[in-house]
């Protein structure tokens, strides 16, 4: 099956793109290459360097299959540039169906978002949300919560006999990747531990999230390929391994760093809360019962796993923009600046 991945070069596309290879597929990657090519080193894939916002209808020739990665990716990116968060996650979604609709392309899977459940009700620290699965009422308040909403209704509203849509609302993602950021929560701890060898609990890290591993991410996305369309065609399905509060994360991270390094000591820090303290649970049971799936990968093992990978005795590499979506972002902005005299990469 040909598998056009848009995002294919990102944190989860360089991953989801190994794994169509090894399960026989073949990906095609759709993406601005902001992060280079690095990323899908030794692939072999075929490489479309472009912008979701202005398709070519000859990108989706010979296509059996679309990935839906491509956009921005959490809440801090969306809010850096809001309308280009808006042009990529909801706009352009909208064009990618159309054109999947008109190459007679069925299967589709969009990468939504756990933070659509993100509400305002019950953020009080030491509260434990409610649990909340594909039935739940959703209300996001943020720019990258309500793009992904926007995004799926648009998505549902053309679910049809000629397009059978799977929308994945994945929980924050951590792990290895080609593609390595240290701007999400599990692997900002890991990064915090080895540099400041200090980690800071906002507000003592009460608050809960579903987290997920990136290759367990890219497997439900696999999976969904050849699940017959009449039992996940048209459906939300939650993604996640688990509900950690963000103290537990802290303390996983510390324990695993204190068994492989027994002479670093690793100190944890309060911290007063954030400004918007963000604070959600779900259920994972309709994606075991009915794609037959359940993430596996925990955040222990992967933590182990990024440990091993990680340059631990060379802490300065750990600064690098490219592990950072804003701060790769603002480079990319003045660089524009200086070579093109303007000031958005957008």
């Amino acid at each position: 099956m040909n598998v056009l991945v848009t995002g294919g070069g990102g944190y989860i596309g360089a991953v989801l793109c190994r794994q169509l290879r090894d399960a026989g597929h073949e990906p095609v990657v759709l993406d601005r290459l902001f992060w280079g090519r690095e990323p899908l080193a030794g692939l072999g894939a075929r490489i479309i360097r472009g912008d979701i916002r202005a398709l070519d209808d000859a990108w989706f020739d010979g296509i059996d299959a679309v990935c839906h990665l491509g956009g921005l990716s959490n809440d801090p990116t969306a809010e850096y540039n809001v309308e280009a968060n808006w042009q990529m996650n909801a706009a352009a979604t909208e064009a990618l169906v159309e054109a999947c609709k008109r190459h007679g392309i069925r299967r589709f899977t969009f990468a939504s978002s756990a933070s659509i459940y993100d509400r305002e009700t019950s953020h009080e620290l030491h509260t434990t949300p409610m649990m909340c699965d594909e039935q739940t009422e959703i209300a996001p308040r943020g720019a990258y919560s309500t793009s992904k909403r926007k995004a799926e209704e648009l998505i549902l509203a053309a679910a049809g006999d000629v397009f059978a849509p799977v929308i994945f609302r994945q929980g924050t993602v951590y792990g290895h990747s080609p593609r390595m950021r240290f701007d999400l929560v599990v692997n900002t701890f890991i990064k915090d531990a080895i540099v400041a060898r200090k980690l800071f609990l906002h507000g003592g890290g009460w608050m809960w999230r579903p987290l997920v591993d990136v290759r367990d991410v890219a497997r439900v996305h696999v999976a969904a390929l050849t699940t017959p369309l009449d039992r996940i065609g048209g459906q939300i399905f939650n993604v996640l391994e688990e509900n950690y509060q963000i103290r537990q994360l802290a303390m996983l991270v510390t324990g695993s760093l204190t068994i492989l390094k027994p002479d670093w000591r690793v100190e944890i820090v309060e911290a007063p809360p954030p400004k918007i303290v963000r604070n959600y649970r779900m259920s994972n049971a309709k994606l075991s019962r009915v794609l037959d799936f359940t993430p596996s990968v925990t955040v222990l093992e992967s933590i182990e796993d990024m440990l091993r990978r990680l340059p631990l005795e060379r802490p300065q590499e750990f600064g690098n923009p490219r592990y950072y979506n804003i701060d790769w972002m603002s480079l990319l902005e003045e660089v524009h600046a200086e070579q093109r005299g303007f000031a958005s990469i957008y």
